[in-house]
């Protein structure tokens, strides 16, 4: 298949790690930063660390939408679904996450209607299926997923349809490596861009890490050799002593990002003055919120949120894991009593979290190896 089978032949995997391993030497210890949970899913579905010189750590970044999600929120979702009527429409990869008081799919074993979708226009649908219900949309995602929130509420607009909503939960890549390259526990050398955002966002807002921070950045693709072939192009810049954006992705990132997608975002969002990150903490305008257009389709508007401050529990170490200062395997409650049939933190829920990531590769595989001993 093209763009599938020629980025994973295994004779370039070789000659390219072989490249890096030359690129790397042995005097130099390199810590780079994969920001996408869909890299960090891959360097462990491929089994890419086991090909990468020791020298080379890959720090797991905050990727991913559901794992950076408060459990407040969630608990806020769950509040207004509770009221009278209201269907609680989600994505599958947040059907599992928990609240203080339960995930969404054990509210649905207790008699709440919640349901699967695949798109926001799905729940936009389940509206015009359910007239006398009010259809809320748990909506999540970075900059790669709002574009379709944006563009249904403008449908839902032009179409009249009054009982649909948004409980919007849309976070922006920047201000989160922002925070990261702040943090005083942190040491990085560079960044492997993250894909799917740079589709909708190009790679020109990346150039600030660059020329500012001084760190290369290279936005890649998600098949092995897009990988390895990022890290040969970080490698390159950092013996050359140079900072600068690349892109790796061209077959799919336009390096101004996809206009349509931002014009709809634009029309529909602004920026929060400050949102809650899991592990993170509050960072400004860092996520977004429903304009005074769209008013009437903003769920905080249109019901009563308890607006709920949850501390994770405090053994689970999903901040540390987050921003790259402890491995998934190194949390206490990690493959104990966190795990995906019954993840304590988010970090394990979503197949994009680092946690549940290494559960269902390297974990495992340890596992096997121990095994067969």
């Amino acid at each position: 298949m093209r763009f599938v089978d020629e980025f994973r032949q295994p004779g370039l995997i070789s000659k390219t790690a072989d490249e890096i391993r030359r690129l790397a030497g042995t005097e130099r210890h390199y810590r780079m930063m994969e920001v996408c949970g869909g890299h960090t899913h891959a360097i462990y579905r491929f089994g890419m660390k086991d090909i990468l010189p020791e020298n080379i750590e890959l720090i797991h970044g905050p990727g991913c939408p559901v794992c950076v999600l408060p459990m407040g929120r969630i608990d806020d979702g769950l509040a207004i679904a509770r009221q009278p009527g209201v269907i609680f429409a989600a994505f599958g990869d947040m059907m599992r996450v928990p609240g203080t008081q339960g995930s969404p799919l054990e509210h649905k074993a207790r008699g709440m209607d919640v349901r699967i979708v695949y798109s926001p226009s799905d729940a936009l649908k389940l509206a015009r299926l359910n007239p006398d219900k009010h259809v809320m949309f748990f909506a999540i995602g970075f900059e790669t997923t709002a574009p379709s929130t944006a563009l249904t509420m403008i449908r839902a607009q032009a179409e009249g349809i009054r009982n649909f909503s948004v409980f919007c939960n849309h976070v922006t890549i920047i201000p989160a490596i922002r925070a990261i390259l702040d943090s005083p526990d942190m040491r990085l050398d560079a960044f492997i861009g993250p894909g799917h955002v740079s589709t909708v966002i190009g790679c020109r807002p990346y150039e600030w890490i660059a020329h500012n921070e001084h760190k290369p950045i290279v936005v890649s693709g998600f098949e092995p050799l897009d990988m390895l072939q990022s890290i040969v192009m970080l490698l390159r810049q950092l013996k050359a002593g140079e900072a600068k954006v690349e892109n790796q992705y061209k077959r799919v990132v336009p390096w101004e990002g996809n206009r349509a997608a931002l014009r709809a975002m634009a029309d529909v969002f602004q920026l929060r003055p400050y949102f809650e990150w899991r592990g993170l903490g509050f960072i400004s305008q860092s996520a977004l919120r429903i304009n005074d257009k769209y008013a009437e389709f903003d769920a905080e508007q249109r019901f009563v949120v308890p607006g709920i401050r949850v501390t994770d529990p405090k053994a689970a170490q999903c901040g540390e894991v987050l921003k790259g200062v402890l491995k998934p395997h190194q949390c206490k409650l990690f493959g104990r009593e966190c795990t995906p049939e019954h993840p304590v933190g988010a970090l394990m829920v979503s197949t994009e979290g680092s946690c549940a990531a290494y559960h269902s590769y390297e974990h495992r595989k340890a596992a096997m190896v121990t095994l067969t001993a």
